[in-house]
């Protein structure tokens, strides 16, 4: 089993970066694929990012390709997302997911899951 804590939310101008961060607990994070998902109010959750449990496989939703990054650091048990570029439809709750398989983009392929970080982009 893996606890997962977000953070680095907060708000920021259109054009804007954030890093967001997830740290897990447990001693086998290096074999989760672990996962961004958002939620903007009136919305449903929606897939952003993905990387494999192994590293170098990443999976991106269209709508962040070129501007978002995810990434991975093994030896701290957390994983991020650079978000560069942002736009006020990129304002949501982000959530932190982690799974044993592949990096899917559908929520329900996720065991674990963090509070969430709210991003709010200004216009």
């Amino acid at each position: 089993q893996v606890q997962l804590v977000e953070s680095g939310g907060g708000l920021v101008q259109t054009g804007g970066s954030l890093r967001l961060s997830c740290a897990a607990s447990g001693r086998t994070f290096s074999r989760y694929t672990m996962g961004w998902f958002r939620q903007a109010p009136g919305k449903e959750r929606e897939f952003v990012a993905a990387i494999h449990w192994s590293g170098p496989i990443t999976n991106y939703a269209d709508s962040v390709k070129g501007r978002f990054t995810i990434s991975r650091d093994n030896a701290k048990n957390t994983v991020y997302l650079q978000m560069n570029s942002l736009k006020p439809a990129d304002t949501a709750v982000y959530y932190c997911a982690a799974n044993t398989g592949t990096t899917s983009l559908s929520q329900y392929d996720y065991n674990y899951w963090g509070q969430g970080t709210q991003v709010t982009v200004s216009s």
